[in-house]
């Protein structure tokens, strides 16, 4: 019996995600009863029952994930990532093209996307290169290999294109960062990301001279001459970047990205079109106030105010119906699962289950962290869905097999010496 009880999964991670998953659908549902508000029954025509249908069947998935032995996943998990992404190599012959992306394989009404799974698979790879007795993290060698394995996949997903399942591959410096990878890559990443946003609200050479008298104080401060030359390389570097950031902005970015940059940014203001679905999303969630309008009740999601809101925008259905009250309990629970996560990775006996359990709580994090910044309206629409809330069958396929791989490998944790 004690054997047994082992090997069950984590109880709290397992019941935050019924709770979001049936949280999920409830919203779901009012979110497709549309004006009148008519209950059309178990019609496989409605999302509220296909959402169903995907629900029972991720139950399903998760026995058999848990079914599995766990040192299944780490011998196999090079060849489950080669076949990974050979599935997303594959879209570009066999795949099919919906709202201009190549992302999806198409059997009849029923479509899948490969890139909803290619992220647990990457964590798997992932995990496996850097438990590997060998690896050395500090090593530039070894850097370059696990920064391989992250961005082939995102090489791939962004020719279909799809930015925004890319996006979330940054959550893979996590696992790297707490495995020993150098703090500078976190501030290198973090200083680019302010620096470009920066560069597109005031000017390149407005920010060019922050960067210089920053550098300048910091060496008066520091009076350590041996990093002069460090720090002056830097600010080079610096400005050199900046000077670059609107060619990439003009060159790079797609016409679609730039304008829902410049929506956010402020430089252009446009609620009937680019910004349209932006501005709903806040006017909706607003509405909700302090408890909401109600389940089923929201007159801004009955009246489909804000497009495609049982995907990417199904917090504001939340946020109306729920009011400020129910969006805190999903934050509540994301954080709960998210650090639940990270505790159970910390009593990990093995290197490659706190390496994917890093990785499992870095990808939630990030999905999560864009998608409420979007449909609030302080990060640009790139089409991140919600986990386990929004609507979609490989959506949450994809999370639940992520998850639950996972709890597998922290439920047979005391069989970790005999991997």
């Amino acid at each position: 019996m004690r054997n047994a009880a082992r090997k069950l999964p984590d109880w709290l991670s397992v019941l935050i995600f019924l709770c979001l998953v049936g949280f999920g659908w409830m919203n779901i549902y009012s979110a497709s009863l549309g004006e009148y508000g008519k209950y059309h029954g178990f019609d496989f025509s409605e999302i509220y029952t296909k959402q169903g249908v995907w629900i029972f069947m991720s139950l399903i998935l998760l026995v058999l994930i848990l079914s599995i032995e766990a040192k299944f996943y780490q011998r196999f998990s090079s060849v489950i990532y080669v076949s990974s992404l050979l599935l997303l190599v594959g879209l570009f012959l066999f795949g099919t093209s919906i709202s201009g992306q190549r992302a999806w394989y198409s059997f009849g009404s029923f479509s899948i996307q490969p890139a909803e799974f290619v992220k647990a698979t990457t964590a798997l790879a992932l995990a496996k290169y850097l438990s590997d007795i060998q690896i050395n993290i500090k090593s530039l060698k070894h850097q370059t290999n696990a920064f391989l394995i992250i961005f082939i996949p995102v090489l791939l997903i962004l020719a279909q294109p799809d930015p925004g399942s890319a996006l979330i591959y940054s959550a893979f410096i996590f696992p790297l960062y707490r495995e020993g990878l150098s703090g500078g890559y976190l501030a290198l990443g973090f200083s680019a990301i302010g620096l470009f946003v920066l560069t597109l609200v005031f000017g390149p050479w407005w920010v060019s001279l922050g960067v210089v008298l920053l550098i300048a104080s910091i060496l008066f401060l520091s009076k350590r001459s041996k990093y002069f030359i460090h720090y002056i390389g830097i600010g080079i570097v610096a400005i050199i970047f900046v000077f670059s950031v609107d060619y990439i902005f003009n060159n790079v970015f797609q016409q679609h990205h730039r304008d829902r940059f410049n929506v956010v940014l402020g430089h252009i203001s446009d609620t009937q079109g680019i910004g349209y679905n932006t501005n709903q999303s806040i006017i909706t969630i607003g509405s909700g106030g302090w408890s909401g309008k109600g389940w089923a009740q929201g007159t801004q999601t009955k009246g489909n105010f804000v497009p495609e809101q049982h995907t990417d925008y199904i917090f504001s259905t939340v946020g109306e119906e729920w009011g400020f009250l129910g969006s805190a309990l999903v934050v509540v629970l994301f954080v709960g699962l998210i650090s639940r996560i990270i505790f159970l990775a910390e009593r990990q006996k093995t290197q490659f289950a706190r390496v994917y359990g890093y990785s499992v709580a870095g990808i939630l994090f990030v999905h999560f962290a864009v998608n409420i910044g979007m449909v609030i309206g302080i990060l640009p629409t790139v089409g991140v869905p919600l986990p386990f809330l929004s609507y979609g069958g490989s959506s949450l396929w994809g999370f639940t097999v992520l998850l639950f791989i996972f709890l597998k490998l922290d439920a047979d944790r005391k069989l970790a010496s005999h991997f």
